[in-house]
Formats: structure tokens, sequence, C-alpha cells
């Protein structure tokens, strides 16, 4: 009765991991009798540690806003067309990166799977309970814009800084005017400070120069474009896909069907 107590004690201080498996050796006996006290101690730890490390994973992947939520680098295709750095996927999937702050660019053409390997590095970083944002690089203009006519950008700056993982995805897919470049500043500017970002993108970076800041002439210097590139042209790792045949292609992607990898 005073076990069966304890075990609703427990829930109460909400310790589940810890309330279960009290309950599980309450209800074998026989298979826990010979451990020593302290040895039943430590099972009771290690439930309730185990338990609130999948409940933070799953909460980081709740709010990763992630796009493919089953994406995992064990199931990325290495098809030998598509040139891809297996030691370099293997090495990102450490997550070392991030704790270093660099930033990965990943290339190639439309359909070849950046934002499948990039929302796969995004799980791993859930997994070693990073936080992890996915965001078009339009949406977070948009709501960068939004958020300066009400006055509230520096907490979307905030929001966005606090990540150790931002995955930027269409990056540069259309050209920046002045404005937006100025935006994209500040949010990276914020970004930079704390983890690392993921770029996907068509573009070889030798072309963002004058993908941002577009208006300006071609003769015509931009300070604020060399300060974003700054940040990261320096501070990156490469993952370039060079496969000429579509993901969806290679898996029968049929329009209006589940499934399918991302481009």
């Amino acid at each position: 009765m005073i076990n069966l107590e304890t075990v609703k004690a427990l829930r109460a201080l909400r310790l589940p991991g810890l309330a279960n498996e009290l309950e599980s050796q309450l209800e074998q006996p026989q298979r826990y009798r010979d451990l020593k006290f302290e040895d039943r101690l430590a099972m009771l730890v290690d439930a309730e540690q185990i338990n609130r490390r999948i409940n933070t994973v799953k909460k980081r992947m709740d709010k990763s806003n992630l796009t493919d939520k089953q994406a995992c680098i064990e199931m990325i295709e290495y098809y030998e067309d598509r040139h891809l750095d297996k030691g370099l996927i293997t090495e990102l999937a450490t997550c070392q990166y991030i704790r270093d702050h660099h930033h990965v660019v990943i290339r190639g053409a439309t359909g070849t799977g950046k934002t499948y390997i990039a929302n796969a590095l995004g799980t791993a970083a859930c997994q070693k309970l990073f936080k992890v944002r996915y965001v078009c690089l339009s949406d977070m203009l948009n709501e960068y814009a939004v958020a300066k006519a009400t006055n509230t950008q520096n907490s979307v700056k905030a929001f966005y800084a606090k990540q150790d993982l931002l995955i930027i995805d269409e990056w540069l897919l259309r050209p920046l005017p002045e404005e937006e470049t100025f935006d994209l500043h500040e949010l990276i500017n914020a970004c930079d400070q704390k983890g690392a970002i993921i770029f996907c993108t068509q573009y070889d970076p030798d072309d963002w120069y004058f993908r941002i800041d577009c208006d300006r002439d071609d003769d015509e210097d931009s300070a604020v474009t060399e300060a974003i590139l700054d940040r990261i042209i320096n501070n990156r790792y490469n993952v370039i896909l060079e496969s000429s045949v579509s993901m969806r292609k290679r898996h029968g992607f049929i329009a209006g069907s589940e499934g399918g990898r991302n481009d």
C-alpha cells in the first residue's frame, strides 16, 4: 500500500519515468530481489532520465517546423551521380558544427534532395537536444517586415537568435532588394551569434553577391552584402548535390500522392 502511494506521489511530482520503473519493480519482485538498494535506485533514476530525454526530443521536433520529420541521416541515399560526400554527412550528423558555430551550405538543382538532407540534419540536431527551426527565406523576411510595421522586430530577432540550428530553405531563390537586404543583415547578424545555420540553395556562393541588394549597378559595391556574406562564406561546410535525376523521379513521385522526397 505504501509503495503504491509512493508511485502516485511520483506521478504527482511529474516523475513518470521513475514512477513507471518503480511500478515495474513492484510488479516483478522476484526479478529485482537480489539487487542492492543502490542498484535499484540507479535503475529508477536512469528510467527518469531516459523518459525526460525522450520528451525533450519530442518537444524539439514539434517546435522545429521541419517539413519532413521522418527524414533521417540513415536514409540519405548515396547514388554515384549525386557525388554526395558520405564522410562529410557523417561528420555533420555529430552536430559538432553547431557547437563550433560553423554553417552549412547545401547546394543543388531543384529536386536533388537538398531539403531532405537539411531535414535529416535537423532531426539529428533535435535528437542531440539542440533547438532547431526550419524556415523558407521568403517567409522569414515577410515575418520580419510585418514585425517592423508593429515595432516587434526585436522579438522576431530574439526568437531566431535563440535557435541552436536555423535551417533557411530557398536561400536567394529570388534576388533581394535593398530593404530586404538590410532586414536579412539584421537577422543573420542575430542568428550568427549563437549556433549554426544551414542554407539550402540552387546558387553557388560565388553568385550570391549580386543576388543580394540586387537593385544596385553591376559596378557598385554593397557594404551590407559584404557584411552578410562575410559571416557565411568563410565559415561554412559545402554539401554539393550534382545529380541530373530528380529524387522525386527516383522515388516515383506522382502529383497528389502522399510521401515522396522534398527538394
